[in-house]
Parts: C-alpha cells; structure tokens; sequence
C-alpha cells in the first residue's frame, strides 16, 4: 500500500506481526548527560508526582537526561552537584569529554550484549531534549556549532545490532529541543509551552527525521513530548512507511493547541488526557478497541511510562521505564535502585500476559560501556528468557492475564496456539494447585526446561499439578499446558 500524506491513509497502517511478538526490546538513552551521569535518585517519576507533585519532581528530576533543564532550576540539588564538580562549566563542556570517551565505544561489544539479555528490538535515543545527535546530520544545527557525536553512533550501532539479528528503532525528541527553546521546566504547565513552534524549528525536525528514515530505516519510530502544532506529521508518517511498510509508531506525536499556563486545563478531561500521553497514566475503566486519540494523526502502540495496566488491554501497548529511576546512566544508583532479576521477570511477565511488550531502558556510561549493575541484571533476565522464553514470545493474551497457584503464587498466562503458559511468578516444588484451571483429558503439562510431561489431576477446586520435587531455583517457573485448557467456571469474571 503507498501511503498517501493523510491522516486517513496513515491510519490504515496495520500492526506489523514482528512487533507483536517480538514482546522484549531494550531502550538506550546515552548523551551528553552520560558525562556527569547524575540525579538525585528521588524514585519512580509516578509516586514522586501523586505523593509531592510536578514542581517537587521537577526541581529533584531522576531523570539524569534531564540534566541540563535541573541544572538552570535554582537550589536544585543538580545544581548544587554541578557547581562542586564542574564549577561555572555550561552545559555544552560537556561535548569534548562525550566525543573523547566516544573513541572507546565497541558497538559489536554492545550489541551483543544485548543480544544476550534476550532482546529482539532496541530503540536508541538520537536525539534528546538537550538537543545533541548522535550522528552528524546534514542538517546542522542553526545554533550550535559542532552540537553532534563525532562517531555515527546511529549508523555504527544500527549495523551492529542487525548483525545480531535484532531489529533496530530510533527515538527522536520533537516536543522538546532545549537549543531552539529552553525556558526552565518547574511545573507540568511548562512541558506544552515549551515545544519550539517557530517555522526553522519545524523544518529542521521534519528534516532530521526524514534523514533518519532516508539513512537508517528505523523499524520503530518513537517520539516524545509532542511535537509542533503546525507540523505535517501525517506527511512524515506517510514518509515512513512508504520507506518502511513493517515499521511502527508510538503515540506521543501529540500536537494539541491549548494555553497550558491556564492550570484549569489540566484539571479537564483533554488535561488528564494528554497527561496519560505524555507520563502513562492509565485509564480505570478498560477501552473495548484501540483508543481515537485526539491530535495524535496515528499511532500503531501506546506508550506508558513507569506503569502497567491491570487487565489484558484490546489494542498493543508498550510499557517503558528504566532498571532503576532513570533513564539515562545515574552514578547515584547502586543495586538497591535497581530492578532484581526476579523483579524484572514478574514485571515482564506481567506486562505481556496483558497484551503489551516491554521496552527496558539501559544508560550506558559516556563511553558506552553498559554499567556493570545493569550488564548483570541482564544477562539474569536473558538466562532466564533461554529457558522460558516460549512463554513470552509470540505469545498473545489467554482469556485472563492473571491467575494465583496454592500459596498464593501469582500466576501470569500466556497463549500460543492450542498451548498456554501458566507462569508462577515465584518458585514451588512438589503437588501445586492452579485454581483457575481445568484441563481437557489428554492434555500434556510441561515445565519449561524439563523434557518429561507432569503428572496432573483435576479437582473441585482447580488442576493439581506434580512438580519436580526440587525447585529450580528460578525466578519464575512456566508450565506449557496443551492443548488449551479450560478457564474454571469460578475462576470467570
């Protein structure tokens, strides 16, 4: 089909099979913020912002990729960091130190790595908010001399992770580019305001992403914080997937014309609207179909941001957020800021048992070296995936998401087929109840990693299933039962 600059034809854009059952991606925000590496590990974005709200979030930002707007917030503890290590130093010092650590960076060594947690897609930021690319564009910035990496770290890592046989995305910060505007950002009412809307800045982002397209072919295409309100974005979608038919979209191509500083707004339904675009708050009530997102032309997955969703959701979605608080590399986080093996497994589990994929954000240090806490935290989820992994890919949504075995084991289901998984987030051996279950006579019980069915009886009170006698020391065990069982009828909601 060739697309035409429409918002009609753009949205006929079916969700490519790939991104569906690909389930698992890892996302790499590293840039200039990567050389001072450091936030005040404040906690999740969600918590901090229901418990103390924006400013409080704001002026003690997590998020170490938003350096430089925490930086010009006066008092802020980045501020008192920055003054002490770096003195009077502006932001853009640190554009010598990234390129001179950038000389180290072996991209075959990272794409491996992330071969190895169990990967199937990466998304890497290109460019972020402060501006800074991570490839030298023909299109230069107007403001900034030399404001680019000098390796091509798109091009550069984009080969290397094909090579491992992943498919390659790209992030593109459009509603924020904090060279062509940067009042500071202390409150929410700020965020809107603050995405450049001038006809130059129009031109150079369309052309950046364009050129994005044109070089590289990102099957993912992911953006952030809106973007202009005047811009064709239907013309650069059309672009898009002409150049990439199996490509995809995210939701947060938001252009939405409101007085933002009218704090009357954000009390409003379109307010709390665009705050789940732009921070995933998730809705109570559960949709029936794919979202109409107003002034978003198309999307093909929504986007929340350290959340989840309690129930299987009818349309694809991808949950985000970073091992620990931030997304970029943060030297303040030690293991214990760190997401578990066993917490990222659930968490995964979780989110795929309710129609999304996950999208893990890594922060590599200045000179890419993926940081030694997150590297091991990776290769425990994909020793895991090695093992379970037919649980999680190209799996779909079974007639419920979660379940609970005796003990009080929560359960995640999954589906393949004529196959389901049951997969016991936590560890058991011997006789287990799964009480939403009965199964069909005939039917074979398997656990994943072992060759030998299991042993299994209906009961009035759900399926018991003979485990191996010793646990596998695991942070989850998943059953493949086939074909698909029964849902109990007191297990219907």
């Amino acid at each position: 089909m060739l697309y035409q600059p429409t918002a009609a034809s753009v949205s006929q854009h079916p969700l490519p099979a790939w991104f569906d059952d690909a389930k698992f991606g890892i996302f790499i925000h590293w840039g200039l913020y990567s050389v001072p590496a450091w936030a005040p590990a404040t906690g999740e974005v969600t918590r901090i912002v229901e418990e103390e709200g924006w400013k409080s979030w704001f002026a003690n930002n997590a998020y170490a990729e938003w350096y430089l707007n925490t930086l010009k917030i006066e008092g802020s503890p980045t501020a008192r960091h920055h003054a002490k290590v770096y003195g009077e130093m502006p932001y853009q010092g640190f554009v010598p130190l990234f390129n001179q650590a950038l000389q180290r960076w072996d991209p075959a060594l990272m794409a491996s790595q992330l071969q190895v947690a169990g990967a199937r897609y990466v998304v890497l930021v290109s460019k972020h908010h402060d501006g800074f690319t991570l490839w030298p564009s023909q299109q230069a910035n107007p403001l900034y001399s030399q404001y680019h990496a000098e390796r091509d770290i798109v091009g550069e890592l984009s080969q290397a992770v094909r090579r491992e046989g992943l498919t390659m995305g790209l992030y593109y910060s459009g509603g924020l580019d904090w060279t062509f505007r940067h009042p500071v950002i202390t409150d929410v009412a700020d965020l809107m305001t603050c995405i450049p809307q001038n006809a130059e800045y129009i031109a150079y982002a369309a052309a950046h992403i364009r050129e994005l397209i044109t070089r590289y072919q990102p099957a993912v295409l992911w953006g952030d914080i809106g973007y202009p309100t005047d811009a064709d974005v239907a013309a650069i979608l059309a672009d898009y997937y002409n150049a990439v038919p199996e490509g995809v979209v995210n939701d947060r191509f938001v252009q939405h014309e409101v007085n933002p500083r009218d704090m009357r707004f954000w009390g409003s339904k379109p307010g709390r609207w665009l705050l789940r675009r732009l921070f995933g708050r998730q809705r109570r009530q559960r949709p029936t179909h794919k979202p109409i997102l107003p002034h978003v032309v198309q999307y093909d997955f929504t986007t929340p941001e350290y959340a989840t969703h309690a129930q299987i959701m009818p349309y694809k979605w991808e949950a985000t957020r970073g091992l620990g608080f931030s997304f970029g590399y943060n030297q303040m986080e030690g293991p214990e800021k760190t997401l578990s093996v066993t917490e990222l497994v659930h968490f995964l589990a979780d989110v795929v048992s309710k129609n999304g994929n996950l999208l893990l954000n890594i922060g590599p240090m200045a000179d890419g070296t993926i940081p030694p806490i997150q590297l091991e935290r990776l290769k425990g989820l994909g020793r895991w995936l090695a093992i379970n992994g037919d649980a999680i890919y190209a799996t779909r949504p079974w007639e419920v998401a979660e379940g609970v075995a005796e003990g009080g084991v929560q359960v995640r289901y999954t589906a393949r087929g004529e196959t389901v998984y049951a997969i016991m987030l936590g560890e058991r051996s011997g006789p287990t109840l799964l009480t939403d279950l009965n199964l069909i006579e005939g039917s074979v019980v398997k656990l994943l990693g072992h060759t030998e069915p299991l042993a299994w009886a209906n009961t009035e009170s759900g399926v018991r299933i003979e485990l191996p006698a010793q646990s596998p020391n695991t942070p989850a065990m998943a059953l493949s039962i086939s074909p698909r069982p029964r849902l109990a009828h007191y297990a219907r909601s």
